[in-house]
């Protein structure tokens, strides 16, 4: 489809948020499915660290994305490669049959930082070409064909936390299953108020330890030590500490949040010392020592953390980190809070874009 003509007249605007996480790794197939039994879940919390996503026209047959942080790409709508820092994002591109179209991500997370920034990308642009289609947004729809497109991507099973984050917001612990039709996923909502919410934001910190220097496939190693029977009963108790911790939180003791955080985070590291990086490492020791709870964010090996733990508590932790993180190149405590909203349209403008 040529979305030059429609775009000429209006320009499409999305956002979404990214989002730190308890228990991920379980939103993956190969971990719900035969952990059905126990009811596998995963906490998350949407964050306003927004990706915007605008689509304008562009020359007739071609397609473009731009990304901060990247550079540029260009290409023929009939080129279906997918092996680039782009992949994904043509790969929505494709699946819309579009053609004519620049596609524009600005993301306000850091580079590489395990928040979901990428699946979070691929959920804004989906919602960008809903919106230019003139389709109703439905977010439960919009997180499945970004898992599932994302999955053909990457080739192998993906989780699907990233995307339900993107698109609903808020806080929330999410049930993987199987339903009548297919997979499926249930929302808890943490908490019933927006005002509790926004208090969770003085019990929670967020730091970002810098642009990793390696990649490591650490979601793979335990994809593949559980196909082999060796981490079962490793994750089972992931499952139940994750429903702890939610309970926990949902109770508002954050002292007792933290431990079981700490609890879920040293059983990673066993299977996978690199979980945390020098910093991670340096970080998360401070937090026990501080009487709060540290955890990675995605599959970690870099990238940030996230704290809880009492008020008190996470003001003192809050200029420990800082300490270590003045030390660390691009490290930093990021200015953030929990976003109750999940896909944004934002108001589209008329123009007159050029193909240039």
């Amino acid at each position: 489809m040529n979305f030059k003509p429609i775009l000429e007249k209006k320009t499409v605007h999305t956002s979404v948020p990214c989002r730190v996480d308890f228990g991920g790794t379980l939103d993956i197939s190969t971990f719900f499915m035969p952990l059905a039994h126990l009811k596998p879940a995963t906490l998350n919390l949407a964050l306003d660290m927004r990706t915007h996503v605008r689509l304008l026209p562009w020359q007739p047959g071609r397609i473009k994305i731009s990304s901060r942080g990247f550079d540029h790409m260009e290409r023929d709508r009939h080129d279906y490669s997918v092996d680039n820092p782009m992949g994904l994002m043509f790969a929505v591109a494709q699946f819309f049959n579009a053609r004519g179209i620049h596609i524009v991500i600005d993301s306000s997370s850091p580079p590489r930082s395990a928040l979901g920034g990428s699946s979070s990308a691929a959920t804004a642009v989906i919602a960008a070409f809903y919106t230019v289609l003139d389709k109703p947004v439905d977010p439960k729809q919009i997180a499945w064909l970004a898992h599932y497109i994302e999955s053909s991507v990457a080739g192998v099973p993906c989780g699907v936390q990233d995307q339900t984050a993107a698109a609903f917001g808020g806080a929330n612990l999410w049930e993987w299953g199987f339903g009548d039709t297919g997979p499926k996923f249930n929302q808890l909502p943490l908490y019933d108020t927006d005002k509790d919410l926004e208090a969770l934001n003085r019990h929670m910190l967020v730091a970002y330890c810098g642009i990793p220097h390696e990649s490591r496939d650490i979601n793979g190693k335990w994809v593949r030590a559980f196909k082999k029977g060796g981490v079962v009963s490793e994750f089972r108790d992931i499952i139940q500490i994750t429903r702890e911790f939610t309970s926990a939180l949902k109770d508002k003791d954050f002292t007792n949040a933290g431990a079981l955080m700490n609890q879920e985070t040293r059983i990673r590291s066993k299977m996978t010392p690199e979980v945390l990086d020098n910093t991670g490492k340096k970080l998360f020791e401070k937090a026990e020592e501080l009487n709060c709870g540290a955890r990675f964010t995605g599959a970690g090996g870099g990238g940030c953390l996230w704290a809880v733990g009492e008020m008190d508590c996470i003001d003192a932790l809050r200029t420990s980190w800082q300490d270590i993180l003045d030390q660390v190149q691009s490290g930093l405590i990021l200015d953030t809070a929990i976003d109750a909203r999940g896909i944004q349209i934002h108001d589209t403008e008329n123009n007159n874009h050029s193909n240039k």
